[in-house]
């Protein structure tokens, strides 16, 4: 399974929907989001995509009212954790936190395949050793919204655990 991890979008629409197009063309099935969205109406501009959201809300909480009535709607294509999140995606587990200290330490547990972050908008993906004598994927996908950064996001192959770090193509002019 193929997925697109994201982070920091700041409500930047334009960049977050020109991620997930190019993701989805990759073969991405889900979207992850680790954070800073702030605004519902951000996310429902991700529905022209048809692929499942999942999302946490990082330090710039935004409207959390309306973020969990969002994942509440009948058509729900956005599952929203609140301040983290533990998923199972084919066969892995996957754990999301906004800060990349608390991801580091949840890596070190070994209890989650992949751990992804965000806050610091710094792309970065590392293998972290875990105390069950393995290593466990920890993936910052920086932000997606450009902010104080390039534009970026991970293009994750969950089947083979490989994650790429790729810049956001420009949004096409409307």
């Amino acid at each position: 399974m193929k997925i697109c991890i994201v982070s920091d979008s700041h409500d930047n629409r334009e960049l977050l929907n020109a991620a997930v197009a190019e993701a989805k063309s990759l073969g991405a099935e889900a979207v992850l989001h680790c954070g800073d969205i702030v605004a519902p109406s951000t996310l429902r501009t991700l529905r022209r995509h048809g692929l499942p959201i999942h999302a946490i809300h990082g330090n710039n909480t935004g409207d959390t009212f309306h973020m969990s009535r969002l994942g509440q709607e009948s058509e729900a294509f956005v599952r929203y954790y609140g301040q983290d999140a533990d998923i199972g995606l084919a066969g892995r587990r996957v754990f999301l936190v906004h800060y990349p200290h608390y991801a580091y330490a949840l890596a070190c547990t070994g209890d989650w395949d992949v751990v992804c972050c965000g806050h610091d908008h710094v792309a970065e993906v590392k293998s972290v050793p875990n105390v069950k004598g393995g290593k466990t994927a920890m993936v910052n996908p920086g932000t997606v919204g450009g902010v104080g950064a390039a534009a970026t996001y991970v293009m994750a192959d969950l089947e083979h655990m490989s994650f790429a770090i790729r810049e956001v193509p420009p949004p096409k002019p409307r």
